[in-house]
């Protein structure tokens, strides 16, 4: 099976039956529905995500705000409804929460204000189309997706509850995130560290 595909029996999930599933395979449930996201990342895809972690990581040092790598429980849930009875669960590559409150000692509940997730080939549909809108409709505020091959990241904003159009940069100088004001990734660092491990 491909990485991001349904599985093929389309039963109704929810958390409680994720915590139930075998903890070497990569799921996520999005609107009750599981997806099968093994096998695990490439090398590359890890580096890059090392890289970006560590710049988010250092500006946000003394701040409230916690930058989180995968893997990590994000559950989004539509209302009031238990964790167990919650039916969407996501493994974003990079969660940045700022509430306190969300994070807890085995999952995040509730929508982050900046999530990253790094595309591979094989995920890129999941990432850009079902994510995207599954991230707009929770309210996270901005939302980027970075692709390694294509030098690119598209880079979506919550405004009047709405996406709209990405702003779409290549990986090279700086990018800000407005969510959180002070925070930018540097891609020309992003990048040369990738060259030097010369992949």
């Amino acid at each position: 099976m491909g990485m991001a595909q349904p599985k093929n029996d389309q039963e109704f999930l929810t958390y409680r039956d994720y915590l139930h599933c075998s903890p070497d395979k990569r799921l996520e449930i999005i609107y009750g529905t599981v997806y099968d996201m093994t096998p695990a990342p490439s090398p590359r895809h890890q580096e890059m995500l090392g890289a970006v972690f560590l710049q988010i990581a250092q500006t946000l040092e003394d701040s409230s705000c916690r930058v989180l790598p995968a893997p990590v429980d994000v559950l989004l849930p539509r209302g009031l409804e238990a964790d167990e009875e919650t039916d969407t669960v996501v493994q974003p590559d990079l969660v940045i929460v700022c509430d306190p409150d969300k994070i807890r000692e085995k999952n995040i509940r509730g929508a982050p204000e900046w999530i990253i997730e790094i595309v591979s080939p094989s995920t890129a549909g999941h990432d850009q189309i079902r994510k995207r809108e599954l991230y707009e409709k929770s309210g996270v505020s901005e939302y980027w997706i970075v692709h390694p091959t294509d030098g690119l990241v598209m880079v979506y904003r919550l405004q009047d509850n709405a996406y709209g159009k990405p702003e779409v940069m290549e990986l090279k100088d700086t990018t800000r995130c407005l969510a959180l004001p002070g925070v930018a990734v540097d891609w020309d660092r992003v990048m040369r560290r990738l060259r030097e491990d010369g992949n």
